[in-house]
């Protein structure tokens, strides 16, 4: 006869942790009645996990509590521009043409309705024009067209084709610094425009940033708010594609809860040379070996999913790969059946709207190159709330923070609140 001593040591267990789980939800009661709390807690003790969140019965979060390097995304920002007022007075018609990818593509759409709102011009559609000689795509090819005339439906007068008696003559060509200032358009393409009434922007980058700069023209401040973070928009197919590529990258992060970190990192511009700027020779890109040791210093281990904006996979990126062997390039995830339009097309446009969008969406972005593509992708992140930013080299802040979001010095805090 066994003796009444002996106990099945899982029900010791189960009733230790009822108990624990009891008295974690009785401190939290501090009313006479209290809404239904559902805690999310891992399905086993092998589980790892990120964030436990502790919800009410509406789905808010109530608690969120960070491990690792990983942070919460912030609050969405919204809009605070007010739409420039109808005007439409079209005395004459400026073309321009959209080339190197959708980071330079953000930036020139954005000059040349300024430009046009300010001269009272009618726009052009542009059409897309690749490095090789040659290459030429219409705009509806990678963007939605619909979209973006609306969006700028009484700010600028937008027609899809020069009239006829129009685009016999010739233009006028004219030199356009990005970020143009009201001055520049004064000076430099009112008079020339007065006088031909056909222009055509040539938009230059002598210098690329966007910090905020000096608000002086209340509607033109509208108009390249509107222009740069409200106007342009991929078309369906394309986002389909980069949606598909950032779904494959959260199921292969199911240590992580889904999370990724996307790298900027290309092999043909690393070859090129990271050049040293500045007095203090900061460097203006870095290599798979540093940014390995980058993210390891980050606090990031080697289950850390990475996506590279790399397309075919390269022997230089080994080095990055031995510490995090879930190391992706667009070729390893994207889905076969877009392989030929995508990757093999010969069409670098259509690579880096994928970049930017995956870019755009991951949980963690570095710039491991500097330029226009970190500095629109971070406008496009910080619009979002997806602020974790972090770059190599950025001593100054204990966590790595872009100076975009740690200064809020990106004009899209100029742009949104």
């Amino acid at each position: 006869m066994r003796g009444a001593c002996c106990f099945d040591p899982r029900q010791v267990l189960a009733g230790f942790l009822t108990l624990s789980m009891f008295g974690m939800l009785g401190n939290m009661i501090k009313r006479d009645h209290f809404d239904s709390i559902q805690v999310s807690m891992p399905m086993s003790s092998n589980a790892q996990f990120n964030v436990v969140k502790i919800e009410d019965h509406s789905g808010k979060a109530l608690v969120q509590v960070n491990r690792g390097p990983w942070k919460v995304k912030s609050q969405e920002l919204k809009p605070c521009w007010n739409k420039p007022d109808t005007k439409y007075e079209s005395k004459g018609f400026i073309t321009f043409s959209l080339t190197t990818g959708p980071e330079y593509h953000i930036s020139q759409i954005t000059d040349a309705v300024v430009i046009a709102r300010y001269l009272g011009a009618t726009l052009v559609l542009p059409d897309i024009r690749g490095n090789d000689i040659g290459h030429k795509m219409h705009f509806e090819d990678m963007y939605d067209v619909d979209k973006f005339m609306k969006s700028v439906d009484g700010v600028v007068k937008i027609v899809r084709e020069l009239p006829a008696e129009v685009a016999a003559g010739k233009p006028a060509v004219v030199r356009v610094p990005n970020r143009v200032a009201e001055e520049f358009i004064v000076k430099n393409i009112e008079p020339i425009f007065r006088t031909k009434n056909y222009l055509r922007l040539a938009i230059i980058f002598p210098s690329i940033s966007l910090r905020q700069m000096e608000k002086k023209n209340t509607d033109l401040d509208a108009t390249s708010c509107l222009a740069m973070f409200g106007s342009l928009e991929l078309k369906p197919e394309i986002q389909e594609v980069a949606n598909a590529m950032v779904d494959r990258l959260r199921t292969l992060s199911r240590k992580s809860d889904g999370k990724f970190v996307a790298v900027d990192l290309r092999v043909e511009v690393l070859e090129k040379g990271c050049k040293e700027i500045g007095g203090k020779e900061k460097k203006t890109c870095y290599s798979a070996q540093e940014v390995g040791d980058f993210l390891k210093k980050a606090g990031f281990d080697g289950d850390t999913t990475i996506y590279l904006t790399q397309t075919w996979w390269h022997d230089s990126l080994n080095t990055l790969k031995e510490v995090f062997p879930k190391t992706y390039t667009k070729d390893d995830i994207i889905p076969a059946d877009k392989k030929g339009k995508f990757l093999r097309s010969g069409s670098g446009e259509l690579e880096r709207a994928l970049d930017f969008q995956i870019c755009s969406q991951g949980d963690v972005f570095v710039p491991a190159i500097s330029g226009l593509f970190y500095g629109n992708v971070a406008g496009k992140r910080i619009a979002s709330g997806r602020t974790q930013i972090i770059v190599p080299g950025q001593e100054s802040d204990k966590d790595f923070i872009s100076s975009y979001v740690s200064k809020q010095n990106h004009l899209a805090y100029s742009c949104h609140c």
